[in-house]
């Protein structure tokens, strides 16, 4: 059981990883976690959404914040930024829910945590963190997700 349980986070971690590369983002944030999560078939069941329809959220809020300081992002809507060949280093938010998702497994020499334990990790963080607003985007009833797991 430990063998799979550390199989899924390096799994969770890694295709994190690569969606961070994948739309250039220079650190993996809680977003990324989600979307790396999403790869766990047990995380789809228990959220309801697939990768391909939590990828497709436009990324409004750094261009509105953008737009707000004179800053039109229009002309760069088209680049396309290459792949890191290091890896992204975790922003603050996605360390902490790392620590919350292997928080409650039980104690001893290593702790792995399952899909359900990043889930509900992520389901800890509130808005405007980028997981939070994501799944609010996708109309997850983060609620009945916590009593599902609970």
């Amino acid at each position: 059981m430990k063998h799979l349980a550390r199989q899924v986070r390096a799994r969770v971690i890694m295709a994190a990883q690569a969606e961070a590369q994948r739309r250039g983002d220079r650190r993996l944030s809680t977003e990324h976690l989600l979307l790396g999560l999403l790869h766990e078939p047990a995380a789809v069941t228990v959220l309801g959404v697939r990768p391909a329809r939590a990828r497709r959220r436009p990324r409004r809020p750094r261009r509105a914040a953008l737009a707000a300081i004179g800053i039109n992002t229009g002309e760069f809507a088209a680049t396309v930024v290459p792949a890191a060949t290091k890896r992204p280093p975790l922003t603050t938010a996605a360390r902490a829910t790392l620590l919350r998702a292997v928080k409650p497994a039980p104690r001893a020499k290593a702790v792995h945590p399952t899909a359900e334990q990043f889930v509900l990790a992520l389901l800890a963080n509130n808005r405007p963190d980028p997981a939070a607003d994501l799944l609010a985007h996708l109309g997850v009833d983060t609620d009945a997700v916590r009593g599902r797991l609970s």
